[in-house]
């Protein structure tokens, strides 16, 4: 094995070896900053702003008093593990986006009477992902889910808790 590859060497050869596995790698990955432009093609922001019309929502700090006081309210942070790893709000519950459909079933009661009606409220990181996460729990017949609109970058900077 040879040693002494520069960083750019190995930057390259990653890059290349996860395009060749169909990986999509950030340049932020190797600690830059990333290109200049929008991250994802225009039609997944015109699907985000229509799931923001039809679901209800909170800002920062109407989330800020139902983490205060959550009573029966489930709150669930539906980042990735290494994003919720890195920080989240206190009580929530990790259920990442793309398995909320199956996960939240434990949270209402299934398998006994589910509570359709238990109040939800989803956040994730720009109030994105929680906008797409309520519209698909919607659809499921849940009657009481709310999306939290607000960066949580922004939740940290104002001083709010934050777990690791």
């Amino acid at each position: 094995m040879k040693t002494g590859h520069s960083s750019a060497v190995g930057k390259i050869r990653l890059g290349v070896l996860a395009g060749v596995a169909g990986v999509s790698l950030s340049v932020c990955a190797f600690g830059e900053a990333p290109p200049p432009g929008p991250a994802y093609p225009p039609i997944v922001e015109a699907k985000v702003a229509e799931a923001r019309r039809s679901v209800r929502t909170v800002d920062m700090a109407g989330f800020r008093k139902i983490v205060d006081d959550r009573g029966d309210r489930l709150i669930i942070d539906v980042r990735e593990p290494e994003e919720f790893a890195a920080g989240h709000v206190p009580g929530a519950i990790h259920i990442p986006r793309g398995i909320l459909e199956f996960r939240i079933w434990k949270y209402v009661g299934f398998p006994d009477e589910p509570n359709m009606g238990t109040p939800i409220y989803l956040y994730c990181g720009s109030g994105s992902r929680c906008s797409l996460a309520e519209k698909s729990l919607q659809d499921l017949g849940f009657t009481r889910v709310t999306a939290v609109i607000m960066r949580l970058e922004d939740w940290r900077k104002a001083g709010f808790p934050l777990v690791r």
